[in-house]
Protein backbone atom coordinates (compact mmCIF):
# COMPACT_ATOMS: atom_id res chain seq x y z
CA UNK A 1 0.00 0.00 0.00
CA UNK A 2 1.05 3.67 0.01
CA UNK A 3 4.10 4.27 2.24
CA UNK A 4 3.90 6.74 5.11
CA UNK A 5 5.39 10.20 4.45
CA UNK A 6 8.26 9.42 6.88
CA UNK A 7 9.80 6.28 8.37
CA UNK A 8 9.03 5.73 12.07
CA UNK A 9 10.36 3.64 14.93
CA UNK A 10 8.61 3.69 18.32
CA UNK A 11 5.80 5.83 16.96
CA UNK A 12 2.20 5.58 18.10
CA UNK A 13 -1.06 5.06 16.26
CA UNK A 14 -4.80 5.13 16.93
CA UNK A 15 -7.50 4.01 14.48
CA UNK A 16 -10.82 5.88 14.43
CA UNK A 17 -13.20 4.49 11.80
CA UNK A 18 -11.41 4.57 8.40
CA UNK A 19 -8.55 6.79 9.59
CA UNK A 20 -5.25 5.79 11.21
CA UNK A 21 -3.67 8.65 13.18
CA UNK A 22 0.11 8.09 13.31
CA UNK A 23 2.14 10.06 15.86
CA UNK A 24 5.75 10.97 16.60
CA UNK A 25 8.52 8.32 16.56
CA UNK A 26 12.19 8.22 15.66
CA UNK A 27 13.12 8.92 12.03
CA UNK A 28 16.69 7.97 12.97
CA UNK A 29 18.27 7.50 16.40
CA UNK A 30 19.30 11.19 16.24
CA UNK A 31 16.05 12.62 14.86
CA UNK A 32 12.48 12.44 16.19
CA UNK A 33 9.20 13.45 14.57
CA UNK A 34 6.88 15.96 16.22
CA UNK A 35 3.82 15.71 13.98
CA UNK A 36 0.83 13.52 13.14
CA UNK A 37 0.19 11.83 9.76
CA UNK A 38 -3.21 10.41 8.83
CA UNK A 39 -3.79 7.34 6.64
CA UNK A 40 -7.19 6.83 4.99
CA UNK A 41 -7.99 3.12 4.62
CA UNK A 42 -10.82 3.86 2.16
CA UNK A 43 -8.69 5.44 -0.56
CA UNK A 44 -5.13 4.33 0.41
CA UNK A 45 -3.81 7.86 0.87
CA UNK A 46 -1.79 9.75 3.49
CA UNK A 47 -2.57 13.37 4.29
CA UNK A 48 -3.73 15.90 6.85
CA UNK A 49 -0.37 16.31 8.57
CA UNK A 50 -0.42 18.56 11.64
CA UNK A 51 1.97 19.40 14.48
CA UNK A 52 2.04 18.00 18.00
CA UNK A 53 2.34 20.32 21.03
CA UNK A 54 5.92 21.45 21.68
CA UNK A 55 6.01 19.78 25.12
CA UNK A 56 4.69 16.40 23.94
CA UNK A 57 6.97 13.35 24.02
CA UNK A 58 8.33 11.93 20.75
CA UNK A 59 8.42 8.19 21.49
CA UNK A 60 7.46 5.65 24.16
CA UNK A 61 3.99 7.22 24.40
CA UNK A 62 0.93 5.82 26.11
CA UNK A 63 -2.26 6.39 24.10
CA UNK A 64 -5.98 5.48 24.07
CA UNK A 65 -9.17 6.73 22.42
CA UNK A 66 -12.93 6.92 23.06
CA UNK A 67 -13.65 7.14 19.32
CA UNK A 68 -13.22 10.91 19.01
CA UNK A 69 -10.71 12.09 21.59
CA UNK A 70 -7.19 10.61 21.78
CA UNK A 71 -5.58 10.69 25.23
CA UNK A 72 -1.77 10.81 25.27
CA UNK A 73 0.45 10.25 28.33
CA UNK A 74 4.15 10.93 28.87
CA UNK A 75 6.97 9.13 27.00
CA UNK A 76 10.51 10.04 25.94
CA UNK A 77 11.24 13.64 24.97
CA UNK A 78 13.86 13.92 22.24
CA UNK A 79 16.15 11.49 20.35
CA UNK A 80 18.72 8.86 21.45
CA UNK A 81 17.93 7.84 25.06
CA UNK A 82 16.83 11.15 26.50
CA UNK A 83 14.65 11.59 29.55
CA UNK A 84 10.91 11.02 29.98
CA UNK A 85 8.16 13.55 30.56
CA UNK A 86 5.05 13.43 32.77
CA UNK A 87 3.00 15.68 30.44
CA UNK A 88 -0.38 14.45 29.22
CA UNK A 89 -2.54 15.76 26.38
CA UNK A 90 -5.84 15.14 24.65
CA UNK A 91 -6.46 15.58 20.92
CA UNK A 92 -9.92 16.28 19.52
CA UNK A 93 -9.71 14.49 16.16
CA UNK A 94 -12.68 16.43 14.77
CA UNK A 95 -11.20 19.90 15.37
CA UNK A 96 -7.48 18.92 15.54
CA UNK A 97 -7.24 20.94 18.77
CA UNK A 98 -4.95 19.90 21.64
CA UNK A 99 -5.56 20.41 25.36
CA UNK A 100 -3.38 19.70 28.38
CA UNK A 101 -4.49 17.35 31.15
CA UNK A 102 -3.15 16.79 34.69
CA UNK A 103 0.41 15.38 34.48
CA UNK A 104 1.18 11.91 35.77
CA UNK A 105 2.62 11.80 39.32
CA UNK A 106 6.02 10.83 37.84
CA UNK A 107 7.39 10.44 34.29
CA UNK A 108 7.36 7.01 32.64
CA UNK A 109 8.53 5.41 29.38
CA UNK A 110 6.01 3.36 27.35
CA UNK A 111 3.43 2.59 30.05
CA UNK A 112 0.46 0.34 29.25
CA UNK A 113 -2.42 2.78 28.67
CA UNK A 114 -6.12 2.27 28.05
CA UNK A 115 -9.59 3.73 28.68
CA UNK A 116 -11.71 1.52 30.91
CA UNK A 117 -14.98 2.26 32.69
CA UNK A 118 -14.71 6.00 32.21
CA UNK A 119 -11.15 6.21 33.48
CA UNK A 120 -7.79 6.52 31.73
CA UNK A 121 -5.55 3.77 33.17
CA UNK A 122 -1.75 4.02 33.02
CA UNK A 123 0.34 1.04 34.20
CA UNK A 124 3.94 -0.05 34.42
CA UNK A 125 6.43 1.23 31.87
CA UNK A 126 10.05 2.04 32.71
CA UNK A 127 11.16 4.43 35.45
CA UNK A 128 13.08 7.66 34.91
CA UNK A 129 16.40 5.91 34.21
CA UNK A 130 14.74 4.14 31.23
CA UNK A 131 15.78 0.67 32.47
CA UNK A 132 14.11 -0.06 35.83
CA UNK A 133 10.62 -1.60 35.45
CA UNK A 134 7.80 0.31 37.15
CA UNK A 135 4.82 -1.41 38.81
CA UNK A 136 2.70 1.71 39.44
CA UNK A 137 -0.87 1.92 38.21
CA UNK A 138 -2.84 5.18 38.14
CA UNK A 139 -6.18 6.24 36.72
CA UNK A 140 -7.95 9.50 35.92
CA UNK A 141 -11.68 10.03 35.29
CA UNK A 142 -12.19 11.50 31.80
CA UNK A 143 -15.16 12.29 29.59
CA UNK A 144 -15.45 13.89 26.15
CA UNK A 145 -11.83 15.00 26.11
CA UNK A 146 -11.85 16.52 29.60
CA UNK A 147 -10.30 15.35 32.86
CA UNK A 148 -13.00 15.16 35.57
CA UNK A 149 -10.37 15.10 38.36
CA UNK A 150 -7.36 17.24 39.17
CA UNK A 151 -5.14 14.36 40.32
CA UNK A 152 -4.46 10.79 39.31
CA UNK A 153 -5.78 8.04 41.60
CA UNK A 154 -3.49 5.18 42.73
CA UNK A 155 -4.78 1.75 41.65
CA UNK A 156 -3.61 -1.83 42.23
CA UNK A 157 0.02 -2.35 41.07
CA UNK A 158 0.58 -4.43 37.96
CA UNK A 159 2.14 -7.84 38.85
CA UNK A 160 5.12 -7.37 36.54
CA UNK A 161 6.56 -4.03 35.44
CA UNK A 162 8.10 -2.82 32.22
CA UNK A 163 7.41 -1.08 28.90
CA UNK A 164 6.27 -1.94 25.35
CA UNK A 165 3.14 -4.01 26.05
CA UNK A 166 -0.21 -4.29 24.35
CA UNK A 167 -3.05 -2.99 26.53
CA UNK A 168 -6.54 -3.83 25.30
CA UNK A 169 -10.11 -3.51 26.61
CA UNK A 170 -12.70 -5.98 25.30
CA UNK A 171 -16.09 -6.81 26.85
CA UNK A 172 -15.37 -4.67 29.92
CA UNK A 173 -12.14 -6.53 30.72
CA UNK A 174 -8.67 -4.98 30.60
CA UNK A 175 -5.80 -7.07 29.22
CA UNK A 176 -2.06 -6.38 29.40
CA UNK A 177 -0.01 -8.55 27.04
CA UNK A 178 3.74 -9.19 26.64
CA UNK A 179 6.40 -6.53 27.22
CA UNK A 180 9.87 -6.52 28.72
CA UNK A 181 11.94 -5.65 31.78
CA UNK A 182 14.92 -3.39 31.11
CA UNK A 183 15.82 -1.25 28.10
CA UNK A 184 18.62 0.79 26.55
CA UNK A 185 19.89 3.58 28.83
CA UNK A 186 21.69 6.84 28.23
CA UNK A 187 25.47 6.37 28.41
CA UNK A 188 26.69 8.04 31.64
CA UNK A 189 28.08 11.50 30.92
CA UNK A 190 27.06 11.50 27.25
CA UNK A 191 26.05 15.03 26.17
CA UNK A 192 23.66 13.59 23.56
CA UNK A 193 22.28 10.90 25.93
CA UNK A 194 23.71 8.26 23.58
CA UNK A 195 21.86 4.96 23.83
CA UNK A 196 23.78 2.15 25.49
CA UNK A 197 22.43 -1.41 25.55
CA UNK A 198 21.61 -3.06 28.85
CA UNK A 199 20.14 -6.45 29.57
CA UNK A 200 16.48 -6.71 28.73
CA UNK A 201 14.18 -9.66 29.45
CA UNK A 202 11.25 -10.07 27.05
CA UNK A 203 8.29 -11.96 28.46
CA UNK A 204 5.12 -13.75 27.35
CA UNK A 205 2.93 -12.84 30.35
CA UNK A 206 -0.76 -12.00 29.95
CA UNK A 207 -2.73 -10.31 32.73
CA UNK A 208 -6.38 -9.33 33.05
CA UNK A 209 -8.41 -7.04 35.30
CA UNK A 210 -12.17 -7.43 35.68
CA UNK A 211 -14.91 -6.77 38.24
CA UNK A 212 -13.03 -7.62 41.42
CA UNK A 213 -10.05 -5.39 40.44
CA UNK A 214 -7.53 -8.16 41.11
CA UNK A 215 -5.04 -9.16 38.39
CA UNK A 216 -5.58 -12.61 36.90
CA UNK A 217 -2.87 -14.53 35.02
CA UNK A 218 -4.01 -15.85 31.63
CA UNK A 219 -2.30 -18.34 29.25
CA UNK A 220 1.04 -16.96 28.01
CA UNK A 221 1.82 -15.91 24.44
CA UNK A 222 3.31 -18.52 22.04
CA UNK A 223 6.65 -16.77 22.57
CA UNK A 224 7.85 -13.69 24.46
CA UNK A 225 6.88 -10.51 22.61
CA UNK A 226 7.59 -6.82 23.23
CA UNK A 227 7.38 -3.49 21.35
CA UNK A 228 3.72 -4.24 20.58
CA UNK A 229 1.89 -1.33 22.24
CA UNK A 230 0.30 -0.20 18.95
CA UNK A 231 0.67 -3.54 17.13
CA UNK A 232 -2.77 -4.97 17.98
CA UNK A 233 -6.38 -4.96 16.82
CA UNK A 234 -9.56 -6.62 18.11
CA UNK A 235 -11.31 -8.82 15.51
CA UNK A 236 -14.28 -11.11 16.19
CA UNK A 237 -13.70 -11.60 19.92
CA UNK A 238 -9.96 -12.10 19.52
CA UNK A 239 -6.88 -9.94 19.90
CA UNK A 240 -4.48 -10.00 16.94
CA UNK A 241 -0.85 -8.92 17.43
CA UNK A 242 1.56 -8.10 14.58
CA UNK A 243 5.35 -8.53 14.93
CA UNK A 244 7.47 -7.32 17.86
CA UNK A 245 10.72 -8.41 19.51
CA UNK A 246 11.39 -11.67 21.33
CA UNK A 247 14.23 -13.31 23.31
CA UNK A 248 17.68 -12.24 22.17
CA UNK A 249 19.59 -14.57 19.85
CA UNK A 250 21.19 -17.38 21.92
CA UNK A 251 24.56 -17.10 20.14
CA UNK A 252 24.97 -13.51 18.92
CA UNK A 253 22.93 -12.04 21.84
CA UNK A 254 21.45 -9.57 19.34
CA UNK A 255 17.83 -8.45 19.54
CA UNK A 256 15.56 -10.84 17.61
CA UNK A 257 12.49 -9.52 15.80
CA UNK A 258 9.14 -11.30 15.39
CA UNK A 259 7.69 -12.11 11.96
CA UNK A 260 4.39 -13.71 12.94
CA UNK A 261 0.81 -12.57 13.35
CA UNK A 262 -0.55 -13.92 16.67
CA UNK A 263 -4.17 -14.41 17.72
CA UNK A 264 -5.58 -14.69 21.25
CA UNK A 265 -9.14 -16.05 21.25
CA UNK A 266 -10.96 -14.48 24.17
CA UNK A 267 -13.65 -17.15 24.65
CA UNK A 268 -11.26 -20.14 24.73
CA UNK A 269 -8.24 -18.09 25.90
CA UNK A 270 -6.07 -19.90 23.37
CA UNK A 271 -3.14 -18.47 21.42
CA UNK A 272 -2.29 -19.37 17.83
CA UNK A 273 -0.10 -18.20 14.96
CA UNK A 274 -2.42 -17.12 12.14
CA UNK A 275 0.01 -15.66 9.62
CA UNK A 276 3.47 -14.54 8.60
CA UNK A 277 4.63 -11.01 7.83
CA UNK A 278 6.67 -10.11 4.71
CA UNK A 279 9.61 -9.63 7.13
CA UNK A 280 10.25 -9.52 10.86
CA UNK A 281 9.47 -6.10 12.33
CA UNK A 282 8.99 -4.33 15.68
CA UNK A 283 6.88 -1.32 16.78
CA UNK A 284 4.38 -1.87 13.99
CA UNK A 285 1.38 0.47 13.85
CA UNK A 286 -1.67 -1.64 13.08
CA UNK A 287 -5.23 -1.17 11.81
CA UNK A 288 -8.10 -3.30 10.52
CA UNK A 289 -10.59 -2.13 7.90
CA UNK A 290 -13.14 -3.88 5.72
CA UNK A 291 -11.62 -7.35 6.21
CA UNK A 292 -8.01 -6.22 5.70
CA UNK A 293 -5.28 -6.19 8.36
CA UNK A 294 -2.78 -3.34 7.89
CA UNK A 295 0.59 -2.50 9.40
CA UNK A 296 2.98 0.39 8.82
CA UNK A 297 6.29 1.65 10.19
CA UNK A 298 8.71 0.09 12.67
CA UNK A 299 12.16 -1.43 12.34
CA UNK A 300 12.61 -4.48 10.13
CA UNK A 301 15.13 -7.32 10.09
CA UNK A 302 18.44 -7.48 8.20
CA UNK A 303 17.05 -10.17 5.89
CA UNK A 304 15.38 -13.62 5.76
CA UNK A 305 18.35 -15.25 7.51
CA UNK A 306 19.13 -12.52 10.04
CA UNK A 307 16.41 -11.59 12.56
CA UNK A 308 18.39 -8.67 14.05
CA UNK A 309 16.92 -5.15 13.61
CA UNK A 310 18.23 -2.85 10.90
CA UNK A 311 16.22 -0.41 8.76
CA UNK A 312 13.51 1.95 10.06
CA UNK A 313 10.63 1.80 7.60
CA UNK A 314 7.54 3.74 6.57
CA UNK A 315 6.02 1.04 4.34
CA UNK A 316 2.33 0.13 4.63
CA UNK A 317 1.26 -3.48 4.00
CA UNK A 318 -2.07 -5.26 4.15
CA UNK A 319 -3.46 -8.77 3.98
CA UNK A 320 -6.99 -10.19 3.90
CA UNK A 321 -7.81 -11.61 7.31
CA UNK A 322 -10.90 -13.58 8.27
CA UNK A 323 -11.07 -15.12 11.73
Amino acid sequence: MASAPVPRLDGAAIQINNLLYVFAGYGTIDYVHSHVDIYNFTDNTWGGRFDMPKEMAHSHLGMATDGRYIYIVNGQYGPQCRGPTAHTFVLDTETKQWQKMPPLPVPRYAPATQLWRGRLHVMGGSKENRHTPALDHWSLAVKDGKALEKEWKTEIDIPRGGPHRACVVVDDRLYVIGGQEGDFMAKPGSPIFKCSRRNEVVYDDVYMLDDDMKWKVLPPMPKPDSHIEFAWVVINNSIVIVGGTTDKHPVTKKMTLVGEVLQFQLDTRKWSVVGKLPFRVKTTLVGFWNGWLYFTSGQRDKGPDDPAPRKVIGEMWRTKLSL
